[in-house]
């Protein structure tokens, strides 16, 4: 079975995955491909396999990938079919850290194995805030990210569960909660 959760940026998706992934230990975190640069500390093979662009395509070509998307103009996201082996041939669970419609293939691939949530802002204007207080973007790429964001959450009712992290300690409770219904059933 895999889990996959999907926001906005700046929801809170990333700092839910890491807490789960602390609870629990059949869970392992499935390192997305992207051809964006890293940010801050990111590391190679850890938060993200960073990709050129020619190399993400190379391995559209050889279908190396579960789901991939362009995200943002020439910036991709994918799942690499090896990634998820990995996780399986050690009998964990994936847990997928992945954009919108990326999430949505992959519930359609995986259906019913599949557990689909989606961290939404408490709103758009506190999503903003979010953004501005990380520091890692400029006020051209804030706006693209929230104008992305409403296209974002207009797809959360096609999901399993939908968390608002409007509270960290209640979003991290219902995220634990629901994951050991799905899991331990």
């Amino acid at each position: 079975m895999v889990l996959f959760f999907s926001a906005p940026s700046g929801a809170g998706k990333s700092t839910l995955v890491q807490y789960l992934l602390s609870e629990r230990n059949d869970l392992e975190f499935s390192i997305s491909a992207t051809t964006r640069a890293p940010r801050g500390t990111e590391v190679h093979g850890k938060e993200y396999y960073f990709l050129s662009i020619d190399d993400f395509n190379n391995r559209i070509s050889n279908n190396e990938f579960v789901e991939y998307e362009q995200v943002y103009k020439g910036c991709y996201y994918g799942t690499l079919k090896s990634e998820v082996e990995r996780i399986e041939q050690k009998h964990h669970h994936a847990v997928f850290d992945i954009d919108v419609k990326g999430g949505l293939n992959v519930k359609h691939i995986y259906g019913n194995q599949a557990l689909a949530i989606f961290v939404a802002p408490p709103s758009i204007e506190i999503l903003g805030q979010r953004l501005k207080n990380r520091g890692t973007d400029s006020e051209e790429k804030i706006r693209e990210r929230l104008a992305k964001a409403e296209e974002e959450c207009s797809y959360a009712l096609q999901f399993d569960h939908i968390i608002v992290n409007d509270d960290l300690n209640a979003a991290k409770k219902e995220i634990k909660e629901l994951v050991a219904r799905f899991l331990d059933k």
